[in-house]
């Protein structure tokens, strides 16, 4: 199983002394981050894009760029690319450079996002919500596969034969698909034989056992390997010493975002007492000591029937940057050996595993 992470960048003011952070400075951090996880061993890191003033991941490709010359080890990804809004053209492009300069590093993860600033902002229609991403999509693929591209639609000026440059040094270009709870979403997956990112980020994980069968009986009955089919996940989490530390570092900060969020939808806003439910053993937060983070990433792969992949994110809110690199070196120095060494005792002894 692939361990690692993916940041929004947030912004917030701090919860506790209404600091603001300083941009430069989070950005300078975010590289430390990103170092850090190459360091201390993670698979992943995954740069999310939203166009609002929280969050400085409007430009991922870039800042994955900069992660790329600071690193050596550590697959750099989209977390995720919102399709709808953006020219698959120009997408590919940036990408394949990507991984041109990390060496063959790179990843995308595209999606429709879980906001929508980005089609009025970029001039569309939010009425063609699901058509934007399906014929994007397309186009994507089809640019990947081909070297010289005739395609036509309706949201994008027409192709007639142009090559597309650069080509990336990985062939193909690993796309994956980044989902919510859209059973439609699962189904398209599978067809396309595309790996699949689940965000879960509350709730129960269990629950999505029956979306990702969908995808996988989808992906089979489309003619494709079960290998081809990965599933991966996007949950929120933080490690710290103890259980308690870590709970007490995350909530300020993911009382505050959601609490935003939550004004703008309708929702209440969030207690510590549902916090702390959510952290329990069946709830989506994977938050607590490293033994704790280990057993709650197991018991994501025990209830979805096997996974590829598990991105954390540490910091919705935000979180004091010290803390936040020794989340990440716990992760990758603790919970991640101890989830591979279990996952490699159950494989032995003939326990069904999709992990690789």
């Amino acid at each position: 199983m692939q361990i690692g992470l993916d940041s929004f960048v947030a912004t917030l003011a701090d919860p506790v002394t209404g600091t603001l952070v300083d941009p430069v400075v989070r950005l300078s951090n975010l590289l430390e981050e990103v170092e850090m996880a190459d360091r201390v061993g993670l698979d992943v890191f995954g740069i999310g894009e939203h166009h609002r003033e929280e969050f400085l991941d409007s430009a991922p490709v870039i800042l994955l760029a900069a992660a790329a010359a600071r690193t050596q080890q550590i697959r750099l990804t989209s977390a995720v690319t919102v399709l709808s809004a953006e020219d698959p053209v120009r997408v590919f492009q940036n990408f394949s450079t990507l991984d041109l300069l990390s060496k063959g590093r790179a990843e995308i993860v595209v999606g429709r996002g879980s906001f929508t600033e980005a089609y009025p902002l970029f001039g569309l229609d939010l009425q063609d919500y699901d058509s934007l991403f399906i014929e994007k999509l397309e186009l994507l693929l089809q640019i990947r596969k081909e070297l010289h591209v005739t395609w036509k639609g309706k949201h994008r000026a027409p192709l007639t034969g142009q090559a597309i440059f650069p080509r990336p040094l990985q062939n193909p270009l690993p796309i994956w698909i980044g989902v919510g709870g859209t059973p439609q979403s699962f189904v398209r997956a599978g067809m396309l034989g595309l790996p699949l990112m689940v965000a879960i980020i509350g709730g129960q994980p269990h629950r999505f056992r029956p979306l990702i069968e969908s995808y996988r009986e989808a992906g089979a009955k489309a003619g494709h390997a079960p290998e081809k089919l990965k599933v991966g996940i996007h949950a929120l989490g933080h490690v710290a010493e103890t259980t308690k530390q870590a709970g007490d570092q995350y909530f300020p900060g993911y009382a505050l975002m959601f609490g935003q969020i939550g004004r703008e939808r309708g929702w209440p806003p969030i207690s510590r007492a549902q916090f702390d439910a959510v952290c329990g053993p069946g709830g989506a937060l994977i938050i607590g000591d490293p033994n704790t983070v280990a057993e709650k990433i197991l018991h994501y792969h025990d209830v979805l029937g096997g996974i590829d992949r598990i991105t954390i994110q540490m910091s919705p809110g935000t979180l004091p940057h010290p803390v936040a690199l020794k989340g990440i070196e716990l992760l990758g120095t603790c919970v991640a050996p101890a989830v591979r060494d279990k996952l490699g005792i159950l494989a032995q002894r003939g326990v069904a595993a999709h992990s690789q």
